[in-house]
C-alpha cells in the first residue's frame, strides 16, 4: 500500500485519476482500468509500490532501443497491471493481473536493492518494461531518482498512455523511452487495445518536446494494421511530426493471447515497411523478430556505410565513435555515452 500521485477528491469519496490518459472515475473500494490502483475511503492508493513481478539483465536492443547505449545492457523491470487490453499481449499472465492473482504476485523488492541489483549487474541503465511502467509510476519514479544519483539512465518502455502532467514530472529523470504506435487507425486502436490513437499521439508528440531520447516501434500484424496506406500514415506521422531522426522499429507479429487466429507477419511485409519509412524521409527503419535481416543494422544516413552491425539482440560489429561514423564523420544522432 502506498498512495498514490495524480489523483484528486470527487463527492461520495470517489476520486479521479489523472496518472493516465483514460482518467479513471474510482468509486470507493474500487480499482481503476489498470487493476493496481485502489480506491480507499476516498483515497487512491498504489497497490503495486515495491513488488517486482519481473526482473532481468537485457541488452539494451532488446527494448528495442538502436540510438542508446548500444551494446550495454539495462536492467529491466515490472509489476502486475497494464492499462491497456491488448489482445496480442505477449506478456498477459502479468500485465493482466487482477483480483486474486494481483495480490498474490510480485516479490518485494525495495527501490534501493533494485538500484543495487542494477550497478552490480554492470547495467548502465533500468528499463522499466514488460508490463506499462505508467501504472507503477511511483515505484518507478522513486526508482529512477536513486538510479540517477548513482550514475545509471532511465527508460520507458511504453503504450504511450502516459497523462502530461506525469510525464512532465518524471521527464528530468528519463534518458530515452521506446513508445508503441500499435495503427494508425482509431477504430483499430479501440478493438485491439480499448485505448484512443489520438491520445497516443499526443503524448508522442510531448516526449518530443520534452526533449527525451524517442524511438518508436509498431508491431504489424497481418490483416490488421500492415496495410501499405497505413504504414505510410505511421512513417509521415514520425517524419512529419517527430522528427526524420527518431528510429522506427517495424516488428514481426506472433500469435499469442487472444489473437491466435492471425498467421505470423512475413518478411516481405516487413520489408516493404522499411522501404515505405524510407521514401517518406526517415534516417533509420528498422526489422525487428526477424533474425538476420539487413534492417537490423544502422547505416550512416550520409554516406551509407553501415555503422552498427546487429544480429538479434546483439553486436556484431560497430564502424562508430561516439555517435560519429568512422567513414564519413557524419554524426547520428542518440545517447552514444
Amino acid at each position: 500500500m502506498h498512495e498514490a500521485l495524480f489523483w484528486k477528491e470527487l463527492p461520495g469519496q470517489k476520486v479521479q485519476c489523472r496518472l493516465c490518459r483514460f482518467s479513471c472515475v474510482i468509486k470507493t473500494g474500487a480499482r481503476g482500468r489498470c487493476g493496481v490502483r485502489e480506491n480507499r475511503g476516498g483515497k487512491l492508493y498504489s497497490l503495486v509500490y515495491g513488488k517486482a513481478i519481473a526482473e532481468n539483465i537485457d541488452p539494451i536492443e532488446k527494448k528495442p532501443l538502436f540510438h542508446f547505449l548500444p551494446g550495454s545492457r539495462s536492467y529491466s523491470i515490472a509489476t502486475a497491471g497494464c492499462n491497456f487490453r491488448c489482445l496480442h499481449c505477449q506478456n498477459y499472465q502479468i500485465s493482466q493481473a487482477t483480483g486474486l492473482d494481483l495480490e498474490r504476485s510480485g516479490l518485494d523488492l525495495p527501490v534501493d536493492v533494485a538500484v543495487a541489483h542494477a550497478a552490480g549487474g554492470g547495467c548502465a541503465s533500468i528499463a522499466y518494461t514488460y508490463t506499462e511502467p505508467t501504472v507503477y509510476f511511483e515505484y518507478a519514479f522513486d526508482m529512477a531518482s536513486l538510479a540517477r544519483e548513482r550514475g545509471i539512465r532511465n527508460v520507458f518502455v511504453t503504450n504511450g498512455y502516459t497523462g502530461p502532467e506525469a510525464l512532465e514530472a518524471i521527464a528530468p529523470l528519463l534518458d530515452a523511452a521506446n513508445v508503441d504506435l500499435k495503427g494508425f487507425r482509431e477504430e483499430f486502436y479501440r478493438e485491439v487495445t480499448g485505448a484512443s490513437l489520438n491520445g497516443v499521439l499526443d503524448t508522442l508528440r510531448l516526449y518530443v518536446q520534452l526533449g527525451i531520447w524517442l524511438e518508436v516501434t509498431t508491431l504489424v500484424i497481418p490483416g490488421g494494421n500492415d496495410s501499405e496506406e497505413e504504414l505510410r500514415d505511421i512513417a509521415r506521422f514520425i517524419a512529419g511530426e517527430l522528427g526524420l531522426e527518431v528510429p522506427w522499429h517495424i516488428t514481426a507479429f506472433y500469435p499469442a493471447y487472444k489473437m491466435l487466429d492471425r498467421p505470423r507477419t512475413p518478411a516481405s511485409t516487413l520489408r516493404r515497411a522499411r522501404e515505405i519509412g524510407f521514401e517518406e524521409g526517415l534516417h533509420y527503419v528498422y526489422v525487428g523478430n526477424i533474425p538476420g535481416e539487413e534492417g537490423e543494422s544502422t547505416f550512416c544516413p550520409s554516406c551509407g556505410a553501415k555503422v552498427i552491425d546487429r544480429s538479434g539482440f546483439f553486436l556484431k560489429a560497430t564502424s562508430l565513435r561516439d555517435g560519429i561514423c568512422l567513414s564519413c564523420g557524419g554524426a547520428l544522432p542518440g545517447v552514444w555515452k
